[in-house]
């Protein structure tokens, strides 16, 4: 896995990444957003572009957001999405679920005026 999309973007989903992802591995889930470890290329260009800092490299993932190494890579998996590999996000669209851990996050309150 290259890329880890973490906590800050639970009820968030800008998108920003999403759109400047060069090989479109960026899936949109329920609550937040996972980078597909298998079809990511390290190359960090969704790092810039996220504008709540939720993404980080693997090797530099901060002690407390460690468990987003497993959410990331278990949502593709056959016991929340069933995905798999298909390839690509744009052909997928948005997907109805999210990981347990982060269904089960408590949300984000709308921001104080």
């Amino acid at each position: 896995m290259a890329y880890v999309i973490g906590s800050a973007c639970i009820d968030v989903k800008d998108g920003a990444c999403v759109k400047c992802c060069p090989v479109d591995c960026i899936y949109v889930g329920e609550r937040t957003l996972y980078i597909h470890p298998d079809e990511c290329i390290d190359c960090g260009v969704c790092v810039s572009a996220c504008p709540v800092e939720a993404i980080y490299e693997d090797r530099r993932l901060p002690a407390a957001l460690q468990p987003f190494l497993a959410i990331n890579r278990e949502f593709f998996g056959p016991q929340v999405s069933g995905l798999g590999s298909p390839g690509g996000a744009a052909d997928v669209g948005p997907v109805p679920c999210d990981h347990p851990a982060v269904a089960a996050w408590p949300a984000r309150g709308a921001p104080d005026r």
